[in-house]
Formats: structure tokens, C-alpha cells, sequence
């Protein structure tokens, strides 16, 4: 008897016991190879988001609001200092008696920071007055022209008027007014510029 006759009973053995395990394994689930998903996903095995993924940052502060590194320490500027409730009630007081001047000023279409001055100290208020080196000496009302602001290829300054009352040293009321609109509200003094919103790009 020839090898050769022996050798197919064997590999006859061979492709049945194959094609069993392949039938047997028909319809099971495989969990999908760990590294074939982090390539597609973008993530790390563990699961953890990749390094490359956004705001991955460490350095990230809670409460950063875009996400930047030392977001609150470069824009503590434009953060509001605390009012006491009791001064948040003077103060939100005050901004209830500006606002209808100031609306009736935007309805009649007079917001030049001469005719606010003068609508507003009818109220009883003192225009604030401060020393050279910046200390406050009197008064409570400051009205000025509105901001610059970038436009096109260079600074204009919008027509309008920009109102700061103090109220006391942990309150103020601010608004303006101008063509397209007019606000006032109560809030807490800011760092550097006290009754005023601080402008962007410090």
C-alpha cells in the first residue's frame, strides 16, 4: 500500500474538522480588535480620548471659558467685582430710574453724550470728578462718547453715549445709548476700569 492512499483518509479528516469549526463559529460575535478601533476612533485602547483629540489640554482652568490656558488669570479684567445685597438693591434701584431717560432719549434719537449728561443730571446725580492720578474726589456720574471700535482698516467711534453711575464702591450702573439700541444695568465695578465694561483686546 502506497503512502499516498494513507495520506488522503488524513487530510479527508483535516478539511472536514476545518469546515465543522468554520460552520460551528457562523453567526458568533467577535469583539473587534483593540487596536484596529483606536486607529478608526482616534482614541486609546483604554478608551481614554487621545491626546490629539480638542481640549485635551492639562492645563485647562475649571470654569476657562474657551478652554485657554490661564483664561481666568488673563481676563480677571473683565470680571465683575461682588455687590452686597444690599447695595445690589441700591444699584438695581438706580438702574430702574436711568432707564426710561435713556429710552426716552434712543425713541426721540438724541444719544450725543451732551444731551445724556444733561437728561441724567436732572435726576439729581453730580457728574464724578477725579484727580489726575485717578482718585475719585466727588461725584457718582460719568458720560462719555462710546468706545472705538475696528472697522474696515481703521478705529471709528460709533455715535452714542456711554453712561457709569456709582452707587456705591461695590456697585455701579452702566448703559449707553446709540442708534441701534440702548441698555442699563446693576453690577459690581471691574478692576481696571471701574463703572465701565473694560473693551476687548486688553
Amino acid at each position: 500500500m502506497s503512502t499516498s492512499l494513507l495520506a488522503r483518509p488524513a487530510a479527508s479528516l483535516a478539511l472536514a474538522a476545518a469546515l465543522v469549526a468554520s460552520l460551528a463559529a457562523c453567526g458568533d460575535v467577535r469583539a473587534p480588535d483593540a487596536r484596529a478601533g483606536a486607529a478608526s476612533t482616534g482614541s486609546t485602547p483604554s478608551g481614554a480620548p487621545s491626546s490629539s483629540a480638542p481640549g485635551a489640554s492639562p492645563y485647562v482652568e475649571p470654569g476657562a471659558g474657551d478652554g485657554a490656558p490661564h483664561y481666568n488669570e488673563n481676563n480677571a479684567f473683565r470680571r465683575e467685582g461682588d455687590m452686597t445685597p444690599a447695595h445690589a438693591k441700591d444699584a438695581q434701584r438706580e438702574a430702574d430710574r436711568l432707564r426710561p431717560v435713556l429710552q426716552r432719549l434712543w425713541e426721540r434719537r438724541k444719544w450725543d453724550p451732551g444731551t445724556v449728561r444733561t437728561a441724567l443730571l436732572r435726576l439729581g446725580y453730580e457728574e464724578e470728578r477725579v484727580t489726575k492720578d485717578g482718585k475719585r474726589v466727588g461725584g457718582t456720574l460719568t458720560v462719555t462718547g462710546m468706545s472705538q471700535r475696528w472697522k474696515d482698516d481703521g478705529y471709528v467711534t460709533p455715535e452714542g453715549a456711554r453712561v457709569a453711575l456709582r452707587v456705591h464702591d461695590d456697585a455701579c450702573v452702566s448703559g449707553f445709548v446709540q442708534k441701534s439700541n440702548f441698555e442699563v444695568r446693576a453690577h459690581g465695578p471691574y478692576l481696571e476700569t471701574g463703572c465701565f465694561e473694560p473693551p476687548y483686546g486688553h
